[in-house]
């Protein structure tokens, strides 16, 4: 009997349209002898849709007509099972569309790569792919992520913290980040990827205004000083926080003198035929142009942060060369990276269809686990009914 797998994506994130070419990758590579694939739908509004045409990329052309062939439908969990329903039920006839029994989420961004996906599908009893709730909350938070490895030894690189509400105060920021970096500095978002909102600030006017535009794309920002000689090196990394091992290595190449790889460098420009092949389609150079310890560094440290992170499944960790120093830092870790970072698993010989099915069973090896846990503590407390009254224990007497 085939395993029923639904794969989530879409969502309520600027990297919405990322998360489906990411999906209909997989959704192509999944063995489909051994699961039921079952396409979930997130529109930026947060409805959830399911049909057989959710896994060709072309339909996304439309989507509105895309959806009404499709059918909305909503998870429940009943007779200990999460089933997937429609939405609006009908007076006859079916309303079950089908059991899950395990979901995949493939997300980028803000509301679905965060955790916030993961504590509803945590708290469905779902098994499903990938980190878990405090991995993936930390993954996203840049600021807390680098807070947790700096403390724990990691390399990092320094950082000022500022909300949207500093903004009223913006000169006193630039004060700031000018008294403890200088110039040139990075200013990003604090939770998003992609290379949205983010951008290099020159001097004050520059960086009043890179803090600005970061700011529409989230509430919290950061500003860190720019490597100016500066080498990017990207790892994956596959396993759980018992386990893990590291892919090859690759240096993204810019297509321009740009400062920063853009959106449309990393997903747009490869693209051939009208679509794009998302992280895949990026000029890049497997393995990286890098010396033989600089790469036995970078693997040991993309394995350490991942295990030391509580992370499962695939990820994707960035890291920065500053050239002038031959120091490696730690920039960002993905916890759902961009087409789940398959291209860096296939000179090493994982072909994605056994790259994905490692990571299904690496999902429901966490949830065998998670049932030992005892989640219930019995006691009598209820059965003492009205003597707790209307204010709980503070207004009992004992």
């Amino acid at each position: 009997m085939k395993i029923n797998l639904a794969v989530l994506f879409g969502g309520r994130s600027v990297e919405h349209e990322v998360s489906i070419i990411s999906a209909v990758q997989a959704m192509a590579n999944l063995n489909k002898e051994k699961y039921n694939i079952i396409p979930v739908y997130m529109t930026k509004k947060s409805e959830f849709y399911t049909g057989e045409k959710l896994t060709d990329i072309n339909s996304f052309r439309d989507i509105p007509a895309l959806l009404s062939e499709c059918t909305e439908c909503v998870f429940v969990r009943s007779e200990g099972k999460v089933q997937l329903i429609r939405r609006k039920m009908k007076k006859f006839g079916a309303n079950l569309i089908s059991d899950i029994d395990v979901a995949f989420p493939i997300v980028h961004g803000t509301n679905v790569e965060d955790g916030a996906l993961q504590g509803y599908l945590q708290t469905l009893d779902l098994p499903y792919v990938g980190c878990d709730v405090l991995a993936s909350a930390v993954g996203m938070d840049k600021y807390v992520m680098k807070i947790l490895l700096k403390e724990a030894g990691f390399p990092v690189l320094d950082c000022c913290r500022f909300a949207a509400y500093d903004l009223d105060r913006a000169e006193e920021c630039a004060d700031e980040v000018e008294k403890k970096f200088g110039y040139p500095v990075i200013v990003k978002p604090i939770n998003l990827g992609s290379s949205v909102g983010i951008s290099k600030a020159k001097d004050r006017d520059s960086l009043i205004k890179a803090m600005e535009d970061a700011l529409a794309f989230s509430d919290r920002i950061l500003v860190e000083p720019a490597v100016v000689q500066l080498k990017e090196i990207n790892c994956s990394v596959v396993g759980d926080s018992e386990s893990a091992e590291a892919s090859v290595c690759e240096e993204p190449v810019q297509a321009s003198d740009e400062d920063i790889l853009s959106f449309e460098q990393k997903y747009v420009g490869g693209g051939k035929s009208g679509g794009s092949k998302g992280m895949a389609s990026l000029k890049r150079k497997i393995p990286a142009d890098i010396l033989p310890e600089q790469e036995n560094t970078i693997r040991r440290l993309a394995v350490d942060a991942f295990r030391y992170l509580g992370c499962c499944g695939v990820t994707r960790i960035d890291f920065m060369i500053d050239m002038a120093t031959d120091k490696i830092y730690i920039n960002e870790v993905n916890t759902i990276p961009g087409s789940l970072a398959f291209y860096l698993w296939e000179p090493k010989g994982v072909k994605y269809t056994e790259l994905l099915e490692r990571m299904i069973q690496l999902a429901l090896k966490r949830h065998r686990q998670s049932e030992k846990i005892n989640y219930t503590f019995d006691n009598n407390i209820l059965a003492m009914g009205g003597s707790f009254g209307a204010k709980g224990s503070k207004g009992s007497k004992f």
